[in-house]
């Protein structure tokens, strides 16, 4: 669900032009070009680190009562 999350909100964000932003934030930190495709794959990997952080947490788990 954290990865849909963050798919969501780099959606919502590319509605101000934050990805724009981004990408050339991104040329000047590190002098590299990348792209729209780039921009949304970076929230992908944030949003996968953030589910194995839950899945190790124990969120997935049914807990038996």
């Amino acid at each position: 669900m954290a990865i849909l999350s963050f798919l969501v909100t780099a959606w919502v964000l590319s509605w101000f032009k934050f990805e724009q932003f981004f990408i050339q934030a991104f040329k000047e930190l590190f002098n590299k070009d990348i792209t729209k495709a780039s921009y949304y794959f970076i929230f992908f990997g944030f949003g996968a680190i953030a589910e194995v952080g839950l899945f190790f947490n124990g969120s997935y788990v049914d807990k038996l009562y």
